[in-house]
């Protein structure tokens, strides 16, 4: 048997992401090739999302698409992540063609299975927990970017929100230790990456078990340490996603005031505006201690751009609590919104209310909010006219070849005209048009990073 090829598609968070250059690290470490093409890889792993109902259909939709598209020369089939977790081995009876379940705590342990898999065994699957031994280890060739890494600093929730299936697709939260975060993040900026993104389902929950690292640096809570302690490692850009509002503290603002590489750029769901619905969803917050946050994150040095998710059709939301949440929207002025029909999420406390909310009801809900919000992003992005921002240059725009496109460190995406040769740097834009979702504008001159 020669070298295998594989190719991998991803389907889902930024988590889903990291774990597909992990697995991609070990495979390639291993002797196998990886393949940018379903359509002559010896084997398709689907690196699977379980958020909502149509992100788990859409993986046994892909199944029955490869055995279409692949007839007379069917591939090995596997099925990565939440999706794999959560169902396990009924994944065999749903998709008999699936000959591989890797569950999320099993990444670095895809060769080994694999390798079964490739031996003649029919099911092979994994779905136990990672191990403490096993290392965070991307190789640069494998990062979603030659620019912006992704950098993981807590993986699961403790959360449990009564909608959200996380806990039991990720498991309980486990923090990295932070001086192997740190090290990770000076040997990308060694290799010339320009940001790091810190990922988790819950950043600002981090709490690692020992002080490794963060021993030289202050901050009232782990997290705020930790941004810090990856300030200081002079990396140009840093971004951390997502937070959540209860263990947000006004700490994590006052160190992004501190450190120009912290971005001005901060993600707050907040999913409803009305105290019954928070607490029928168990967020741990009511909406004035969420408003507390917004005003801290708005008294910054800095603007700070705040950007959240809603969930609309909460099992049991009346019009009245709907309209809230519209009150909520007016006066938070968020920068962009995630805005989510609910999705019924099986094992979850939710699962077990009475929906009384129809599919039109949503779907109107769902239209009113996008409407609210747009009309209020447009204001917020015009008011960006006339300010020179920083982007980091990440390629040409998907509109146009003549132009280029990157994110600012508020996290807007600019598109503009220069060189090409400046992909890959920052650089200071000046803005002069805003649309509803990006902004345009030229570039100045000056030094580029």
């Amino acid at each position: 048997m020669g070298r295998q090829s594989v190719h991998i598609e991803t389907f889902g968070c930024q988590m889903n992401v990291a774990d597909t250059e992990r697995a991609a690290t070990r495979l390639r470490a291993d002797g196998f090739d990886l393949s940018d093409s379903a359509d002559s890889a010896d084997v398709i792993l689907l690196n699977t999302c379980s958020i909502r109902e149509k992100a788990e259909q859409k993986v046994f939709q892909r199944v029955s698409e490869i055995k279409t598209e692949r007839v007379g020369r069917q591939p090995l089939i596997g099925v990565m992540g939440c999706v794999a977790q959560l169902e396990g081995e009924a994944i065999f009876k749903t998709s008999p063609s699936v000959r591989l379940v890797i569950g999320t705590g099993a990444t670095d342990r895809v060769t080994d299975l694999l390798g079964r898999a490739l031996g003649g065994e029919r099911r092979v699957l994994d779905i136990s927990e990672r191990k403490a031994s096993e290392a965070y280890e991307i190789s640069r060739v494998e990062r979603h970017s030659d620019h912006i890494a992704f950098v993981p600093i807590i993986e699961g929730c403790n959360k449990f929100c009564t909608y959200c299936i996380v806990p039991f697709s990720r498991g309980r939260e486990r923090s990295r230790v932070a001086s192997d975060i740190i090290e990770e993040v000076k040997r990308l900026r060694e290799e010339g990456f320009k940001e790091v993104q810190l990922i988790g389902q819950n950043v600002n929950s981090y709490r690692p078990k020992v002080e490794n690292g963060l021993e030289r640096f202050e901050g009232a809570t782990p997290f705020s340490k930790l941004l810090r302690a990856v300030a200081s490692t002079k990396i140009p850009r840093v971004k951390f996603t997502t937070s959540f509002p209860r263990d947000f503290h006004a700490d994590i603002v006052k160190a992004i005031d501190e450190h120009e590489n912290l971005c001005n750029w901060v993600h707050l769901p907040v999913q409803a505006g009305n105290d019954r619905i928070l607490r029928a969803m168990r967020r741990g917050h009511k909406v004035k201690d969420y408003l507390g946050k917004i005003a801290s994150i708005k008294s910054a040095r800095r603007r700070i751009a705040l950007t959240s998710d809603i969930i609309v059709g909460f099992p049991g939301e009346t019009s009245a609590e709907f309209e809230d949440t519209l009150k909520l929207i007016r006066e938070c002025q968020f920068h962009g919104l995630y805005i989510f029909k609910y999705s019924e999420r099986r094992r979850t406390p939710a699962a077990k209310l009475p929906d009384t909310v129809s599919e039109d009801e949503k779907t109107f809900r769902f239209l009113a909010l996008e409407d609210l919000q747009m009309s209020l992003q447009r204001e917020v992005f015009q008011s960006y006219i006339g300010e020179a921002v920083e982007v980091l240059v990440e390629g040409y725009s998907a509109r146009s070849r003549d132009d280029l496109t990157g994110h600012t460190t508020c996290n807007k995406v600019l598109n503009f005209r220069a060189d090409p040769d400046l992909i890959g740097r920052i650089v200071k834009v000046k803005v002069r048009e805003a649309k509803t979702h990006s902004l345009y504008g030229e570039i100045l001159g000056g030094d580029c990073v």
